[in-house]
């Protein structure tokens, strides 16, 4: 067995059987406590901060899809100037590699008025290749629109915070006004279900319906719409497969002369995406303050062990050890000291997400936070890589400690208490 291990093992381990030394013990499980505390924070943070980036992200993804086909002419407003969409550009858009599906839509704003309220509104005109699993899983009462490619439905679906404020319920109808052509339209539209995204900025805004009562509201052809909303399957490709679509399709038109444009869901929605992105800087702060807090006190930790163990370090000496042969001696007992509070500091950690993640019980402001409780994003591979990267900095910071052992003489050192 290797000596210095052999004899960092017995000095670790002695000490946490409690031998005469009173000063050990202490130090010991501060500097763990130090270790353990530092890493389930770091943890905790980026579990909180990738789920939280995360959740966001997949509720503005929900309103908006990941990609949107549109006309060159539009502005930022939802009133919008239609496209025609004919078979060919569908084939074109679901035969893009990483493209998963793709969906027609139509915007228009408008106005629902009750006798009591009114409020300004957006309706999203949908199709029948609606994907409506993002509103399933939103969906806090009634049934999900069902959308027929033939028939003209009146059903829509309200946000929790619409049907609140204008005191609606499931299953009421209501009048929305819209202008088409300087003319005021009214529709009487019936709400099938309610949703609540906890995304108050897009609950309060958004009406989801059948895309021919906005083609019937603008005079619009069936071909005719706002745009076509395109899902990937990985995020990750988002920009290279909107680049790619937009150069496939920036010298081609609709059968009205019209060019496409294309934009991602984060050119759509800067502000957001740009504040999500400041998250990470966020995240090294935290890991970059939790392990020099941690590596610090591990420092303060092997000073005193090697300061109490002075009178065995010249002992060592005098039996002819090297001085590079003690210090791995003393960075042996780091190691083992570093592997046990990252042990604690994984199980403190891991348990805190699991325990939110499951029952929820740190809340957040959805005006705020977009979110009603704090989000968890377990990744093992983020976790791997905060424990050998810890681990990595902490046994680097023992190294210039260790050096005090060099000045250590023997002749003096055997006789310290």
């Amino acid at each position: 067995m290797n000596f210095e291990f052999f004899l960092a093992k017995r000095i670790h381990f002695s000490g946490d059987k409690g031998d005469n030394r009173r000063v050990t013990p202490p130090v010991v499980r501060i500097a763990m406590a130090g270790i353990a505390i530092g890493l389930a924070v770091m943890i905790v943070s980026v579990a909180v901060i990738t789920g939280f980036k995360k959740e966001v992200r997949n509720k503005v993804i929900g309103f908006g899809t990941h990609i949107q086909l549109t006309n060159f002419d539009n502005n930022i407003s939802y009133e919008t100037v239609p496209v025609a969409i004919n078979d060919s550009l569908r084939h074109a858009l679901i035969s893009t590699e990483g493209v998963r599906h793709i969906e027609v839509f139509a915007t228009k704003p408008g106005i629902i008025k009750t006798n009591t309220n009114f409020q300004g509104i957006v309706l999203r005109g949908m199709s029948s290749d609606f994907d409506t699993t993002f509103f399933k899983k939103h969906l806090v009462e009634g049934q999900i629109l069902h959308i027929d490619s033939l028939k003209l439905s009146n059903n829509v679906l309200i946000s929790r915070r619409t049907a609140d404020m204008l005191h609606l319920n499931c299953s009421d109808s209501f009048l929305a006004y819209f202008l088409s052509n300087k003319d005021v339209r009214a529709r009487k539209l019936h709400i099938t279900g309610i949703y609540d995204t906890g995304f108050s900025d897009y609950d309060k805004l958004f009406v989801v319906c059948d895309i021919k009562q906005i083609r019937r509201i603008n005079g619009w052809a069936d071909d005719m719409a706002s745009g076509v909303g395109i899902f990937i399957d990985n995020y990750n490709d988002l920009d290279k497969i909107t680049e790619e679509l937009y150069f496939s399709l920036i010298d081609k038109k609709d059968r009205l002369g019209n060019t496409y444009y294309v934009r991602s869901i984060k050119e759509l929605n800067p502000m957001i995406f740009n504040w999500l992105a400041v998250l990470d800087s966020n995240v090294v702060i935290i890991l970059i303050l939790m392990i020099l807090v941690s590596g610090f006190t591990m420092i303060s930790g092997l000073l005193i062990i090697i300061l109490e163990r002075t009178n065995m370090i010249g002992i060592l000496k005098t039996l002819g050890e090297s001085n590079y042969s003690i210090r791995k001696i003393f960075l042996y007992v780091s190691f083992f000291l570093i592997v046990k509070g990252m042990c604690w500091g994984n199980i403190i950690g891991i348990a805190i997400c699991l325990l939110q993640s499951h029952f929820k019980w740190l809340k957040l402001d959805p005006e705020n936070y977009y979110l009603d409780s704090v989000p968890i994003e377990m990744n093992v591979f983020s976790f791997l890589l905060i424990n050998i990267g810890s681990i990595a900095v902490s046994m680097l910071m023992m190294i210039a400690p260790s050096f005090l052992i060099t000045k250590i003489e023997p002749a003096k050192s055997i006789r310290f208490e």
